[in-house]
């Protein structure tokens, strides 16, 4: 039998074993129902049944158990209520709409052909770097995994082109492979991410915060598996050998070459001389304004980035006037009032107002006090000051000084063959980096909301797709076909979710699981540690979606008893799910590898190379369990 068969039977055999050892068969409650319907489900769904109708099936079943001890008469009726219910509150939730729009973003995206023009560039851009290829592999997984969030798609693009070129170059098999699956699933991680949404959908966590608090975790468990692959190179350089001169040359257009040949290599005093009118240079003054141009892109973006943020962290504090505030009440009528069904509260200290006052005054208002009226024309009232701008935070000065040095460092160090390199990357990278930023930071910076940026990004996408001459209606139907499956599927998911969670909750098993934990008498601390223990372990035989639907209904209730932020529980939950694409036996991009690697390639060498990454992730969970604010930082600074 295969080993991943045999371990995979295990798994399923530990698990009814449990049941039938632990469950009391002879004082059976309700609760313990619910704890057998739990068992039942990961048993059916490791056997291969599809999850959202295995979920389904056993909610409906188990519902109609529950229903049955209560008034077997009206069973059937509640069960299929229930059902009906379930399945609309998930058919109404706005949030799940934008995941077939970021999905279909990914598709337009992956069909662009933009990956291996952003792996040459990558690749020449870091080349004396050590393990130059492996890394160019991580970095172009993550920019590609942002930009479309399918793993697979990337796991095998990258297969296709980043393996054999790692293998022609001498790189070990199992290094290469752990490479391109672990980068390839930083696309579950780093927004916009499908799992951020569902996770979002399922915990009640505002989507939005939770994009803003995953970037920097996805950043920091990117750089540090580029830093291990450095590492790696530098202390075995025979797992990854140098280059050949023959495959760092760049190609130079002729203009740059009688540029550097006649005046200097480096590209700024050479432009600037050239403007000048230096003589016998067959160079034309359009290609030399142009070249300039390209040469100041990052300057111009320096500029314009740090501008806007000192705009951002100088503004001034908002000062609602009185004027204003009355108004908004009177117009507001019975929207605000307690009994609205519109999800706003009355404001602060509105229950102090008089009933027989149309308008209400802002909070505080009463302590002030009133303002005696002009008593002649020759009295005016006293205008408002204007606010004043806020000092721009040391931490502002800071960035602008790393980023300043950066790119003076940049600019003495730019040749032309470096020029050609960057117009390469502004071919490849940036149109993905601003598809990126427009997507990511309407969203962040509360300009839309994360469906809007969906169809922003979905629109994107078809530009760029049009950009590069990949736009057709083969490609159209394939993408509108791929996320009309990917969204019935996360749909169907989602109901059988909804469902299994009203019948675990109906039989009280939640009840019965909070009760037990609470017994335990554990700390926060100790409750993280079991709850991230018992995902990494359900990550090996189940995959992310299963994780998240099943268990997170179980988990959310209890963060409350200890304390703990869902937001940031969230953030280690979803660091933690990277195992879940890398774990045997179920470690999908172990497969979507294998499905287009060379045939010497077996599927235990991408699991052996697979295994470094997995201890690195345990290594950034307990980074940001250290230090929370890696992932809490940017929410409270954006949304305080």
């Amino acid at each position: 039998m295969r080993k991943e068969l045999l371990f995979g039977f295990s798994i399923m055999a530990l698990v009814v074993l449990a049941t039938i050892i632990f469950m009391p068969w002879g004082n059976i409650q309700s609760g313990h129902m619910g704890l057998l319907m739990l068992s039942l489900v990961v048993v059916a769904i490791m056997l291969g049944f599809p999850t959202a109708f295995t979920l389904m099936g056993m909610g409906m079943i188990f519902t109609f158990i529950a229903y049955s001890f209560q008034n077997p008469a009206l069973a059937l009726d509640n069960t299929l209520s229930l059902m009906v219910q379930r399945a609309y509150a998930v058919m109404t939730n706005d949030v799940l709409i934008s995941i077939p729009l970021f999905v279909f973003m990914g598709y337009l995206v992956e069909r662009a052909n933009l990956i291996e023009k952003l792996f040459r560039s990558l690749h020449l851009a870091l080349v004396r770097v050590p393990g130059s290829l492996a890394v160019a592999t991580i970095f172009t997984c993550a920019v590609f995994a942002t930009a479309t969030g399918i793993v697979g798609a990337v796991v095998t693009l990258m297969g296709l082109l980043a393996l054999p070129a790692m293998l022609k170059a001498g790189y070990d098999t199992r290094v290469s492979a752990g490479c391109i699956t672990a980068g390839g699933c930083l696309g579950i991680l780093i927004p916009p991410s499908v799992l951020l949404i569902v996770y979002g959908a399922t915990a009640g966590v505002s989507v939005v915060q939770l994009y803003a608090g995953a970037f920097f975790p996805g950043i920091m468990l990117a750089s540090l598996y580029i830093g291990y692959v450095i590492i790696l190179a530098k202390l075995k350089p025979n797992l990854m050998p140098p280059l050949a001169e023959s495959e760092r040359k760049v190609p130079v257009p002729l203009s740059y070459t009688e540029l550097g040949e006649k005046i200097s290599q480096k590209v700024i005093p050479a432009l600037l001389v050239a403007l000048k009118g230096k003589r016998n240079l067959n160079v034309s003054g359009k290609e030399i304004f142009k070249s300039l141009f390209i040469a100041l892109i990052p300057l111009i973006v320096f500029v314009a980035f740090t501008g806007s943020i000192y705009q951002i962290v100088t503004k001034p504090a908002e000062v609602i006037s009185m004027d204003v505030m009355s108004l908004g009440e009177a117009g507001s009528g019975s929207d605000y009032s307690s009994g609205s069904t519109t999800g706003l509260n009355e404001p602060p200290g509105a229950e102090k107002d008089t009933p027989n006052s149309s308008l209400s005054l802002p909070p505080g208002a009463e302590d002030e006090k009133p303002v005696a009226k002009a008593s002649g024309p020759s009295e005016p009232a006293k205008a408002a000051e204007p606010p004043k701008p806020v000092d721009a935070p040391l931490g502002f000065w800071i960035m602008t000084g790393i980023l300043g040095a950066l790119l003076v460092f940049y600019y003495l160090m730019l040749t032309w063959v470096r020029l050609e390199i960057f117009k390469m990357l502004l071919g490849s990278f940036f149109p993905l980096a601003v598809l990126i930023l427009f997507v990511l930071g309407s969203i962040v910076f509360g300009l839309a909301t994360p469906t809007e940026a969906a169809a922003v990004g979905a629109i994107g996408g078809v530009v760029l797709a049009a950009a590069y001459k990949q736009l057709n209606m083969t490609v159209i139907k394939d993408s509108v076909f791929l996320t009309a499956k990917t969204g019935a599927m996360v749909c169907w998911l989602f109901v059988g979710s909804s469902i299994f969670s009203a019948a675990f909750a109906l039989l009280g098993g939640q009840e019965l699981v909070e009760k037990w934990v609470l017994s335990l008498g554990l700390s926060p601390l100790q409750f993280l540690i079991l709850s991230q223990i018992i995902i990494f372990l359900l990550g090996w035989p189940l995959e992310w979606t299963e994780i998240i639907v099943i268990f997170m209904p179980i988990f959310v209730p209890l963060l409350d008893d200890f304390g703990i932020n869902p937001l940031f529980f969230g953030l280690l939950v979803a660091l933690n799910l990277q195992t879940a694409f890398l774990s045997p036996p179920v470690a999908m991009s172990a497969f979507y590898l294998k499905g287009v690697a060379p045939p010497h390639v077996t599927l235990n060498q991408i699991f052996l190379g697979m295994m470094p990454f997995m201890g690195i992730q345990v290594i950034a969970l307990v980074l940001l369990y250290v230090f929370p604010e890696i992932g809490l930082w940017l929410p409270g600074v954006l949304y305080r």
